[in-house]
């Protein structure tokens, strides 16, 4: 049966992503000199500040606290959000099918990202709307932000394409009812074939 719509993840699908980048720069401006001991110091508060258990003021006091960070907000944020890439194979597929099917977004994400890419990005004028893990307090692969989207977004999953790079993510959306894709950057021919299949040219 052909979708009739489309709900995509964005790390790694609609944009790629490296977050050495940003734990790079930090480091320059911090006590803990290692991009390695970066990542393992601000994960735990960087996982919390996507689930929506604290807002964007506490996670920055968080993360100048562990990193000894010396540098000031805005320098802080300026590295957190330069660490996208346009996947343009996709960005090329979103615009061929913006007009012709509903799209949709459900990421885990937190709010200087979803703003980064909105105010960065174009292409995101393409979706209708989406659920974001910090606003639904909740990250995939858990059910419930699958139910929060399928809610907000009046999704009926055997209805719905949903495009993901996480196998976890995919096999709790396909228990669902979804019908999915487990995407790589690398196979993008892959989901045109699957998608010619159910009759999306």
């Amino acid at each position: 049966m052909t979708p009739r719509a489309f709900l995509f993840d964005i790390g790694n699908v609609l944009l790629k992503f490296d977050f050495k980048i940003a734990m790079r720069r930090l480091a320059e401006k911090g006590e803990v000199p290692d991009a390695v001991e970066v990542v393992a110091r601000i994960d735990q508060i960087k996982l919390a500040y996507e689930d929506g258990q604290m807002d964007r003021a506490t996670f920055l006091r968080g993360a100048f606290d562990v990193l000894r960070y010396r540098g000031t907000e805005a320098e802080f944020i300026a590295a957190w959000e330069d660490i996208f890439v346009p996947n343009e194979p996709m960005v090329a597929l979103v615009e061929k099918l913006h007009g012709r099917f509903p799209l949709f977004l459900l990421s885990n994400t937190n709010d200087i990202h979803r703003e980064y890419v909105f105010r960065h990005y174009p292409f995101f004028g393409c979706f209708k709307a989406g659920t974001y893990s910090y606003e639904a307090r909740v990250s995939k692969p858990v059910k419930a932000i699958y139910e929060t989207a399928q809610r907000q977004l009046g999704l009926v999953p055997a209805e719905t394409f949903f495009i993901d790079d996480l196998l976890p993510n995919i096999e709790m959306a396909r228990g669902l009812g979804f019908v999915t894709h487990h995407y790589h950057y690398d196979q993008h021919q892959a989901l045109l074939t699957q998608l010619a299949g159910l009759g999306v040219k």
